[in-house]
């Protein structure tokens, strides 16, 4: 039996209240153009900062160029090319030399894209699952791109049942003895937790991690930080693994997403330790799959409204989210009134014995 919960985040008194900004309608979500939420005033994370060298690389953000390159071993993020003979006006972005506030953290390189002079590191999403200074082996980090927009690869990856069905054999399939999903959100963030006891194990683990019994107790959690797209998953399985999943979805532009995946697996065991990683390519294929063909139908003027269950709440409550930071931006308002960078390990279920750095 699958229950369902939908709460905000509990607030002090003396905080912000926990919707972004005008209400957005519950009938309004189901005619959003993902195309048209464009976000600003936020850290995007571009690169791996094994990726970044003296040799200048090309990344995106909405389609604005960003040019990226180390100078004496820090990193430097620029509109132009550094041989480019400028002949065009800087962006808004950037600024009198047409360089974008810049930063590098839990090994990947940082920018900053909306008003430079707004950049602050406690702007940063919480990743407690990572080490700060990077450093984890290459084979736990990969790049996948996404022929769909961002907001619509978000969505689908907070309705974790459709892994049930999609990625059924990676993670296994539907059937467990019971279900509950909850939802907890602020004006930044929307979190969904999974609990599932009784589930049936997963094939990775069972292939992988040794997993002898037929079901495992599962606990999944997904955490979207609206403004910069990006995501963590934290999934327990016992018996089984801990699967922590760093999850990007950067907007190269409006219809092409870029992922800078880090899944910390330095915890399983040998096999579960290098293989799971590499499984996020068949998943990404599987998602890519689903949401490539939904990108371009938004696109195209239609009466037909987006139909939903009730067991669709994280998914609601996330294009809710999105429109109301949307409308505050599109008013002129780009405050935080929640602390992105708080730490975040209690409602991701993080077992900090295992993350020490």
């Amino acid at each position: 039996m699958l229950e369902t919960a939908d709460r905000p985040v509990s607030h002090d008194d003396n905080s912000a209240a926990p919707s972004g900004g005008s209400p957005i309608a519950l009938n309004a979500i189901n005619r959003w153009v993902p195309h048209n939420l464009v976000m600003r005033d936020s850290w995007f994370p571009v690169a791996h900062d094994y990726s970044v060298t003296g040799k200048p690389v090309r990344r995106a953000v909405y389609s604005h160029p960003i040019f990226l390159w180390r100078d004496n071993g820090v990193a430097v993020a620029s509109e132009f090319h550094p041989n480019e003979r400028i002949t065009r006006d800087k962006s808004e972005f950037t600024n009198a030399q047409g360089r974008y506030p810049v930063m590098e953290h839990y090994g990947v390189v940082w920018v900053w894209f909306g008003n430079p002079l707004a950049a602050d590191p406690r702007h940063l999403p919480s990743l407690p699952f990572l080490p700060p200074k990077g450093g984890l082996p290459r084979h736990m980090t990969a790049t996948v791109r996404f022929e769909s927009s961002a907001p619509i690869s978000l969505e689908n990856l907070i309705d974790l049942t459709h892994a049930d069905f999609l990625h059924a054999d990676v993670v296994g399939d539907e059937r467990s003895d019971s279900e509950t999903v909850e939802t907890f959100y602020d004006s930044e963030t929307v979190t969904m937790v999974r609990t599932c006891v009784n589930k049936s194990v997963a094939p990775v683990m069972k292939f992988f991690s040794g997993i002898k019994q037929p079901t495992q107790n599962v606990r999944q959690v997904i955490r979207i930080y609206l403004r910069s797209h990006c995501a963590i998953a934290y999934g327990r399985f016992s018996p089984g693994d801990d699967v922590p999943l760093f999850h990007p979805c950067t907007p190269e532009t409006r219809d092409r997403t870029r992922m800078e995946m880090v899944m910390n697996t330095s915890n399983a065991g040998l096999m579960f330790r290098h293989v799971m990683p590499k499984a996020g390519y068949k998943v990404s294929r599987q998602d890519s799959y689903m949401t490539s063909p939904q990108s371009p139908r938004y696109m195209r003027h239609t009466d037909r409204k987006d139909l939903h269950s009730k067991f669709d709440q994280a998914g609601q409550r996330y294009r809710m989210a999105m429109m109301e930071l949307a409308d505050r931006q599109a008013k002129g308002d780009f405050d935080y009134r929640d602390n992105v960078s708080a730490d975040c390990s209690d409602i991701i279920g993080l077992r900090k014995e295992l993350f020490q750095f």
